[in-house]
C-alpha cells in the first residue's frame, strides 16, 4: 500500500489530477491535465500519422494513465495503423487505482476507461477498441530496473513524464536516458514536458538530437528527441546558449540505484566547481 497521500486537484480544462504529498507536486499542470496529455505528448510524437501496421509506445511514469489514455483515444479515432502496443512503467500501483476509484478517468471514452481499469487489475490486456487492437502491459517498480524488461529498439515513441528533475532526478540522469535510447527504434522519438538544460544535455549525451515541442499552458516548450539524422523544431539562440551554462550540467547515476539526495548533491558539487557561465548571468542577457 502506498504511503503517498493523493489529493484531487481540478484543472482549467475541466479534468482533474492528483497532488502528491510525498513528491510535493501535482501530476499535471493547473492549465489542464487532459490537454497536457494530448498536446504535450500525443500530438508532438506524430504517432497518429505513422503508417506502419503496429505502433509501440513506452509510457514512462504511467501515473494516472492519462498519457496512455490520450494515445489510445486519439489513435482509435484518427490513427492510421491497426494496432497499438503500450508498455507502461509505474512505481506505485495505488496511483492509477485511486484515479479509477475517484472517477478521474471518466474524461476519456468508456472503452478507454474500461481498458485502463482492467490494466490496473490484471497488469496486462489485449482488446479491440473500435477497429484497433490494443495490447498493454504495466511494469511495476523503480523504472531504472523495470526498463530492462523493455526490448532493445522496441519503441516508436517514448512518453517521459516523471516528476520534475528537482524532485525526481533519478529519472532524468544521463544513465537513464541511455537506457531509454536503447529502447527507442532508430526512427522513433522521445517526448517530454521538460525543457531543462540538464535534461536536454542528458538526452544529447545519450546520442539523441533535441528540438522544441509547442508550449502548453506556459511560455516554455517541451522537448522532442530523436536519433540523427532527423528533422526537429529548432532551438532558439537563447536555448542553445543555456546549454553552455552550469544549468546544463546533467544529473548522473552510474549505478542506476543512487538516491535522489546523492544525485542532487553530486550535481551541485559539479556545478560549484564548473568554469561554465552561471544561469543567472545568462538570464541577464535573455530574460
Amino acid at each position: 500500500m502506498s504511503s503517498d497521500r493523493l489529493i484531487i486537484q481540478p484543472t482549467a480544462d475541466g479534468s482533474s489530477t492528483f497532488f502528491s504529498e510525498q513528491w510535493q507536486e501535482t501530476f499535471h499542470s493547473k492549465y489542464g491535465a487532459k490537454q497536457e496529455a494530448i498536446a504535450k505528448f500525443v500530438l508532438p510524437s506524430n504517432i497518429l500519422n505513422k503508417s506502419q501496421d503496429c505502433i509501440k509506445i513506452l509510457d514512462v511514469c504511467y501515473g494516472l494513465g492519462y498519457n496512455s489514455a490520450a494515445a489510445i483515444e486519439k489513435f482509435s479515432l484518427d490513427g492510421i495503423a491497426n494496432q497499438i502496443d503500450i508498455i507502461a512503467l509505474e512505481l506505485d500501483l495505488e496511483i492509477p487505482k485511486q484515479a479509477i476509484a475517484a472517477n478521474l478517468l471518466n474524461i476519456w471514452t468508456p472503452e478507454v476507461t474500461a481498458a485502463l481499469t482492467t490494466l490496473s487489475q490484471e497488469l496486462k490486456l489485449q482488446i479491440q477498441i473500435g477497429a484497433k487492437t490494443l495490447n498493454m502491459q504495466l511494469l511495476l517498480g523503480d523504472a531504472r530496473q523495470t526498463i530492462s524488461q523493455v526490448p532493445i529498439a522496441w519503441a516508436d515513441v517514448i512518453f517521459l513524464d516523471p516528476f520534475s528533475p528537482t524532485h525526481c532526478p533519478q529519472l532524468w540522469t544521463v544513465e537513464f536516458m541511455q537506457c531509454l535510447a536503447h529502447c527507442l527504434k532508430p526512427d522513433g522519438c522521445l517526448v517530454t514536458y521538460s525543457c531543462a538544460a540538464a535534461v536536454r544535455t542528458a538526452l544529447m549525451m545519450a546520442g539523441l538530437d533535441i528540438g522544441n515541442t509547442p508550449p502548453v499552458g506556459r511560455r516554455s516548450p517541451g522537448t522532442i528527441a530523436a536519433f540523427p539524422p532527423c528533422s526537429l523544431p529548432p532551438l532558439s539562440l537563447a536555448e542553445k546558449e543555456l546549454l553552455q551554462t552550469r544549468a546544463s550540467i546533467p544529473y548522473r547515476d552510474p549505478s542506476l540505484s543512487a538516491s535522489s539526495v546523492i544525485i542532487m548533491a553530486d550535481r551541485q558539487e559539479l556545478q560549484r566547481l564548473s568554469p561554465l557561465e552561471s544561469s543567472s548571468s545568462w538570464k541577464k542577457r535573455w530574460c
